[in-house]
């Protein structure tokens, strides 16, 4: 028994630790968030406002994940033994503790992180939804309802389960609807109702077929192999590690809390949901935020060289005459300009023909430059009017 409870109490404090750098990392990516979109604001960087368009959404990602991850430390056994801090409650008071857990996990936290990401990659599709902030109190608004009938069925199994299971079902297992069990030393430690886990699994299953097709939408327009990597390592982790909690949260009930068999099978489906959370967090907010400030770096280096070579264009008009086939403020691009910047491709012209292409999942179907390719982006204004150039 002491080996069994020192194998609990070290994945716990794993647990713990893992938890602690979860939250850090959402503190991080939320100060960003906000620093960048006060940096747009202040320095009135207007091309770059469709990147900060769905900023609380972001945010409230990140609240869905840490609210998570706090409830996977109160589930914690750790907390139940020794004088240690749910110690101090009955046991009555410890099982409704992990009734709470199971509500506001599988109930509400998991569902609402999963909604809030697959809205998160539905916007990269929207030309210009993102860009009001009507947006986000709507999408908000879409998640909580969505997430409402996944809300009622863990409540229904939690509550009023063990009340009518006699009547309803009688010979229906009690580890379909048990939330808790008491050990040898009268302290509750919490399970996973099967039902409850049944109900996660159909909305994963959903979810998950739907973010398959979405992704696949995402991918026809990505526009590097770098940006298309990214697509793929989020549709891979959410499509996989997601089920897969739900597949070990459903083998859990083949054993008891007091075996290290269980605490074993919990902590991999902890481990499969926190890599979920994360690689969320960094695609879709990391990286979103970090390309677009890198965008504003090379976008000055190029306006740089652009002058430098109006600069001498002119000079030469000036010291040989015109020269057959150079025009006076045509377009300069660089080709190596997507490639450095990662998941954004821009070009420049004139500052008086300013057009900056942008894009993270998106295209635009707008109009170029005369004499210019048709290429992909995200105009951030409007095309320069049509006509003969000087």
């Amino acid at each position: 028994m002491p080996q069994k409870r020192f194998i609990a109490d070290a994945l716990s404090v794993v647990t713990i630790c893992l938890v602690a750098v979860l939250v850090l990392l959402g503190l991080f990516c939320i100060i960003y968030t906000i620093y960048f979109r006060n940096r747009i604001r202040s320095q009135g960087l207007v091309r770059l406002n469709y990147f900060t368009g769905p900023w609380i959404i972001r945010i409230t990602y990140i609240f869905f994940a840490v609210w998570w991850g706090v409830g996977e430390i109160i589930r914690l056994n750790l907390l139940r033994r020794n004088g240690r801090i749910l110690d101090a409650l009955d046991s009555k008071w410890q099982e409704n503790v992990c009734k709470c857990y199971i509500v506001s996990n599988l109930g509400f936290a998991e569902p609402c992180l999963f909604l809030t990401l697959v809205f998160l990659l539905r916007a990269s599709l929207q030309r210009s939804g993102t860009l009001s902030q009507k947006w986000n109190a709507k999408t908000a608004g879409f998640v909580l309802l969505f997430c409402l009938p996944m809300f009622i069925l863990q409540l229904v199994v939690i509550v009023i389960g063990p009340k009518y299971k006699d009547k309803l079902i009688p010979k229906l297992p009690s580890y379909f609807i048990k939330a808790a069990v008491s050990s040898d030393t009268d302290i509750a430690l919490c399970t996973y109702p099967l039902l409850s886990t049944i109900f996660l699994g159909l909305f994963a299953t959903v979810l998950t077929g739907y973010l398959f097709w979405l992704g696949r939408r995402i991918l026809h327009l990505v526009i590097n192999k770098g940006l298309q990597k990214r697509v793929y390592g989020l549709i891979f982790s959410i499509s996989s590690f997601f089920p897969l909690r739900v597949l070990l949260l459903g083998l859990s009930v083949l054993s008891t809390p007091e075996n290290a068999v269980f605490d074993a099978i919990v902590f991999l489906a902890f481990i499969s949901f926190l890599c979920c959370a994360g690689v969320g967090i960094c695609v879709l907010v990391y990286f979103p935020i970090a390309d677009s400030l890198a965008l504003r770096s090379s976008q000055i280096d190029i306006e740089a060289r652009t002058g430098d070579v109006c600069n001498d264009t002119i000079s030469l008009i000036a010291n040989q005459g015109p020269v057959e086939g150079s025009i006076v403020g045509s377009p300069v691009r660089n080709s190596n300009a997507s490639e450095n910047s990662g998941s954004i491709s821009f070009r420049t012209m004139e500052k008086d023909e300013g057009f900056v292409e942008l894009s993270l999942f998106t295209r635009s179907q707008h109009l170029t430059p005369p004499g210019s390719p048709r290429v992909l982006g995200w105009p951030m204004n409007s095309p320069p009017a049509q006509g003969k150039e000087p």
